[in-house]
C-alpha cells in the first residue's frame, strides 16, 4: 500500500510532507491509535527517498508523542496521538482570532468569513469521509 504522496518538486521538504501526512492520517482515523506506520525501509524504497530523511520525520513525530518505536517491530501510532493533535489545533484558535480581526479591519465582511468557514468544514467532512486522501495540512 502506498500511503504517502511525496512531491519531490515541492518547496516543502520531504520530511515535512511526511509529518504533515501522518498528522492528517491520525486526525482522519486513517491511522488510528495502535496502528503501524510504514517502515523507513519500505517508504525509502517506494519513493526513492534517503532513509535518513524518513527517519528524521519519524523521529520528529516520536518526539511530539504521536508515534513510538517498538524495537524490532517498527513505528506505531500512540494512544494519545489524536488528542495531542486536537489540542494543538485548539491552541491555534488565538492565531485564527488575530487573523479574523485583521481580515475584518481590511474590510472582509462577516458573511464572507462565514462562507469561508462553512466551506472549510465542508471540505474537512469530505476529506474525513474519503479516508484523509485530500491535501496536506501543516503549520
Amino acid at each position: 500500500m502506498q500511503m504517502f504522496q511525496i512531491d519531490p518538486m515541492s518547496r516543502e521538504p520531504v520530511y515535512e510532507q511526511i509529518i504533515a501526512q501522518v498528522e492528517r492520517f491520525i486526525l482522519t482515523d486513517v491511522l488510528p491509535a495502535g496502528s503501524q506506520i510504514p517502515s523507513v525501509r519500505s517508504v525509502s524504497m517506494m519513493h526513492s527517498i534517503n532513509p535518513r530523511t524518513i527517519l528524521k520525520a519519524y523521529t520528529d513525530l516520536d518526539s511530539r508523542g504521536l508515534i513510538q518505536s517498538v524495537p524490532g517491530k517498527g513505528y506505531f501510532v500512540c494512544a494519545e496521538a489524536k488528542e495531542h493533535l486536537l489540542q494543538k489545533g485548539r491552541a491555534r484558535m488565538k492565531d485564527l482570532t488575530e487573523l479574523l480581526t485583521e481580515l475584518a479591519i481590511a474590510g472582509v465582511t462577516k458573511e464572507e468569513i462565514s462562507a469561508c468557514v462553512e466551506q472549510a468544514f465542508f471540505d474537512a467532512a469530505q476529506e474525513i469521509a474519503s479516508g484523509g486522501e485530500g491535501g496536506t495540512a501543516h503549520d
